[in-house]
């Protein structure tokens, strides 16, 4: 999970923060408004959860999450303790998947990019909602990730972002199957790979390009109670590699260009790009390496780029500009000797889709209404998540918390508050259940949307 600040035209941003203050400051300084909460929500989202918190099997269902978080704890500890880099969640994704199995998805398997998924058949023709958390941290192989407890807190490396939304998925599926509620929609249960670093959210990209018939997505991370994560920042990253004749610093100056010094000339103009403030654009070169010796005019150079923005227009646009700024410096380097020998070449390594679930829509609506029943403000947010794809493609997602406060997000000190944390897990699932409806209860709100075309 990659959270950004940021802004909205809209936003009521003094008061939306105030709001997150509630969820420990750690958690706070990560996330900002987006957009100003709804002030109501459409009868027919409020009918459905107050039918939903006045079943009895649901009020039941709820004592069931519960009653499971100490055990769900031990799924936790033994999913953060297996190690999860990039590119290398295996092993991770077969422990998840095994649970999955035990826990009555017998079906459930790992596809062709390494995502583990398993299907919970609704009873009638009602939409179909991935609910997932990715299997990946940012750590690499030999990272200690073993738990440990001190302060009243967990600490391992991951056991936040984002292990504990896939204990949280386990845990509602066991008490879903426990108690026997019928959803009317499907759930499809998520554990996928590639959300983090230049994973470039691949697991979650093939989950939509081989299901098109995907309705919606609740995506769970460590957001703090009451965030509706609504906007997925979007991201373009270049590698970029100089390459020249290289010679003696002494003997062939002024005969060869430098590596370095073009890509320097190019850092400079990218430095001197204004982006607009709203939306929120950025850039950083973010990583540079080259040369060979302090007395070689180098004959190579490598910088890698980053550029954000919460509207794809921006983006490209400021794209555009990185890519001519890196274009004149080479040619500014070979003039400045006469020659045309510098080269540069560069390679896309990252790109994540932006895009934006309305304020207005069902699933935004319908967390704002499960946040109500659980007297929680709601605070709608923006970040790069899983939730960028279907966003990107049209598709209703949200991303929310899974209980439990939480710091040291991508560090060795990342540590968990478990203290009353099943009170998200409740409140999480119960918007999930809005969504796709409960046999016998509540009709879905989320509603069946054509298959998208291939």
């Amino acid at each position: 999970m990659t959270f950004e600040s940021n802004r909205h035209p809209l936003a009521a941003i003094a008061v939306a923060l105030a709001a997150l203050c509630a969820a420990g400051a750690a958690q706070a300084q990560s996330f900002n408004a987006v957009a100003p909460t709804p002030a109501q929500v459409r009868p027919a989202v409020d009918q459905a959860y107050t039918q939903l918190m006045a079943a009895p099997q649901i009020q039941k269902l709820l004592e069931a999450v519960k009653a499971d978080h100490e055990r769900s704890i031990e799924d936790l500890k033994m999913l953060t303790e297996i190690e999860a880099p990039p590119f290398k969640e295996q092993k991770r994704a077969e422990a998840f998947l095994a649970r999955l199995k035990a826990l009555g998805l017998a079906d459930a398997k790992i596809d062709a990019e390494g995502n583990a998924i398993g299907i919970r058949k609704g009873s009638g023709n009602g939409p179909k909602l991935i609910i997932s958390a990715h299997l990946d941290t940012v750590f690499p192989a030999g990272t200690d990730v073993k738990v440990k407890e001190r302060d009243g807190k967990l600490h391992a490396p991951g056991i936040s972002d984002d292990t504990r939304g896939l204990a949280v998925l386990l845990s509602w599926l066991k008490v879903l199957n426990d108690n026997k509620i019928r959803t009317v929609g499907d759930l499809v249960f998520v554990g996928n790979v590639g959300e983090e670093e230049l994973g470039n959210l691949r697991g979650i990209k093939h989950i939509f390009a081989e299901h098109r018939d995907i309705d919606g997505m609740v995506g769970l991370e460590p957001v703090p109670d009451g965030g509706v994560l609504i906007l997925g920042t979007g991201s373009h990253r270049y590698e970029f590699n100089f390459k020249g004749p290289g010679g003696h610093s002494f003997g062939a100056f002024g005969e060869v260009p430098s590596a370095i010094h073009g890509m320097g000339r190019a850092i400079a103009k990218i430095a001197d790009i204004h982006t607009p403030s709203d939306p929120k654009t950025t850039f950083t070169v973010g990583t540079v390496s080259g040369g060979t010796s302090v007395n070689t005019i180098a004959p190579d150079a490598r910088m890698a780029v980053d550029i954000r923005s919460n509207q794809m227009a921006p983006l490209l646009e400021t794209e555009k500009k990185v890519l001519a700024a890196v274009d004149q410096a080479v040619a500014e380097e070979n003039k400045r000797w006469n020659v045309n020998t510098l080269s540069v070449s560069n390679k896309l390594i990252g790109d994540r889709p932006g895009g934006m679930t309305p304020a207005d829509s069902v699933i935004v609506e319908a967390a704002v209404r499960a946040n109500t029943a659980f007297d929680r403000k709601s605070v709608l947010t923006g970040a790069s998540t899983d939730a960028n794809v279907p966003m990107s493609l049209g598709v209703p997602a949200i991303i929310i918390g899974g209980g439990g406060k939480t710091g040291g997000f991508h560090a060795l000190s990342e540590w968990i508050d478990l203290t009353d944390a099943w009170k998200g897990a409740q409140s999480s699932l119960v918007t999930v259940l809005g969504l796709v409806g409960v046999e016998g209860v509540s009709q879905p709100l989320l509603e069946k949307r054509p298959p998208r075309a291939r």
